[in-house]
């Protein structure tokens, strides 16, 4: 099972590579090889040390230890102009793009002649592209650009500018099916030409589909490098977790309750005018999991943030059990013992306090509870250590800041304390956005048992898969309306794909 590593025709060679933040070890003697035309998947934990290594390659950290061979040179990466210059390129999560440019603009800023140097430029581009089955329009904005055009925009700006090996960070977080797909075959195409890739994601199914190679981190350190013809989802799950773990998601069976949210004729306008929820209309039921679907910035943010009180509604209204909840601060809302709960998309900017520690974050919510001048720490430390045993938080103790915790720690702690609140409506945005497989899974079976006790949950997700197994009914947006509301176990994702997209209308397909 193990590779063995005969070729030496490396386009990297990493070899004992080290690189630690105070007293922690994010990355501790690892090896790592890719060749040309090689599609390397890089699997692991949050914390596990895959982003840390691979900003080492972009540039952007340099190791304390080890040695990095690019087409078999040592070489020295200081910055990421050292990695260009070698010709590795990387797509992070969050696009580094000027939204008022063009696409071609973008592709040659800072590159090959400067931003004002045209002359050919477009017909370059053009070369590229149909090199590499893209489809783009280079004077098109990228404000005006769906996350598909802005992720194609990023690639081949570092093709454009010579990248030969390219770094993909979770690429398919906010893509359709289609899209995915899409990205799939453009990368097959690369890897004909020689390319070297590297993909860091979560998703098992898409390793399985556009890997050659998967190499395991667990703690800092690589485990293994396995061939993906030769491996299957529940042993690079164990490889990556240290133990065997059940990759289906329990759906919770549930006798639905009663109408405990209705939305109806929503809209919303942002700060230009632009109506970002159209007329939109649903119910949320008493032990329902409401899953809603749809590419990045389709309202989704929006929408939570109106029923929870942090959104002016423009036309419509919301009822939490008939009582119309509009133009209710959010703490009155609370106070009016709705018991509604939002878990942000930004867990660290709206949900909890980065500086202060677990027990304090729970006191953000509970302080009011309590008679009289005093804080009540005690009921507060007591939450925390709950919260941090029945989620299995990974912390030194409930007093370490919220800051020196992994993503999905965090999310943990953001989810138990707001679960604590005993609500009767959970909101989650993206409450698994970026985490590993053990941490989802605790996520998915805490939302569960919120729904066995009567919660309605809307559960905000990007992964289809997850949406399928996990949630009894769907809706989806495009562009602030609802192009659908079917039944989690009677469509498919390729369908939900085409409602995302606005390709089909809800009842148009008699094969969902």
């Amino acid at each position: 099972m193990t590779i063995d590593n005969t070729n030496t025709n490396y386009a990297i060679e990493l070899k004992g590579i080290c690189k630690s933040f105070g007293t922690v070890k994010a990355n501790d003697n690892i090896d790592l090889t890719v060749r040309f035309g090689e599609i390397l998947a890089l699997l692991g934990e949050n914390g596990s040390g895959k982003t840390t290594l691979m900003n080492m390659l972009s540039g952007i950290y340099h190791p304390d230890g080890g040695s990095i061979y690019v087409d078999g040179n040592e070489v020295s990466i200081q910055s990421p102009e050292d990695a260009k210059r070698l010709g590795i390129g990387m797509v992070h999560q969050h696009f580094k793009l000027v939204d008022v440019m063009t696409a071609a603009d973008n592709i040659t800023l800072g590159g090959k002649g400067g931003l004002f140097v045209k002359k050919d430029r477009f017909k370059e581009i053009k070369e590229l592209s149909e090199k590499y089955s893209f489809e783009l329009d280079p004077e098109k904005l990228v404000m005006n650009m769906s996350v598909s055009e802005k992720q194609t925009v990023e690639i081949l700006k570092l093709m454009y500018n010579g990248a030969r090996i390219l770094i993909l960070d979770e690429p398919t977080a906010v893509l359709t099916p289609q899209e995915t797909e899409k990205l799939f075959d453009i990368l097959r195409n690369m890897k004909k030409e020689g390319c070297a890739i590297i993909i860091i994601t979560h998703k098992l199914n898409e390793v399985m589909s556009i890997s050659d190679r998967v190499t395991i981190l667990h703690k800092g350190k690589s485990v293994q490098t396995v061939n993906t013809a030769e491996t299957n989802p529940n042993e690079l799950t164990e490889l990556m977790v240290g133990h065997p773990m059940q990759l289906s998601i329990r759906r919770v069976e549930c006798e639905k309750g009663e109408n405990i949210l209705h939305v109806h004729n929503l809209t919303l306008e942002n700060s230009d005018g632009a109506e970002v929820i159209k007329k939109l209309s649903f119910d949320l039921y008493e032990g329902e999991i409401l899953g809603v679907a749809g590419v990045a910035g389709s309202g989704q943010k929006e929408l939570c943030e109106a029923i929870a009180g942090l959104y002016p509604i423009k036309k419509g209204a919301v009822l939490y059990r008939d009582m119309n909840i509009e133009g209710k601060t959010p703490r009155e809302i609370i106070d009016l013992g709705i018991s509604m709960s939002f878990i942000p998309e930004d867990r660290l900017g709206m949900g909890l306090a980065a500086s202060l520690d677990i027990v304090d974050n729970m006191m953000l919510k509970t302080y009011r509870d309590k008679k009289g001048i005093f804080v009540d720490r005690v009921t507060a430390e007591e939450l925390a250590n709950k919260v941090v045993e029945e989620l299995e938080v990974k912390t030194p103790d409930v007093h370490t800041p919220v800051r020196q915790l992994s993503g999905g720690n965090v999310q943990k702690v953001l989810l138990g304390r707001e679960i604590a609140a005993d609500p009767s409506v959970i909101i989650t945005a993206y409450a698994v956005r970026g985490l590993d497989i053990n941490s989802s899974y605790t996520i998915y079976d805490a939302l569960n048992e919120q729904k066995e006790r009567g919660v309605g949950v809307l559960f905000i997700g990007e992964d289809l898969d997850v949406m399928l197994e996990l949630c009894d009914r769907i809706m989806v947006l495009c562009h602030g309306q609802c192009s659908g509301i079917v039944e989690a176990k009677e469509t498919t994702k390729e369908y939900l794909g085409l409602l995302m997209t606005a390709s089909v209308t809800e009842g148009e397909n008699d094969e969902q």
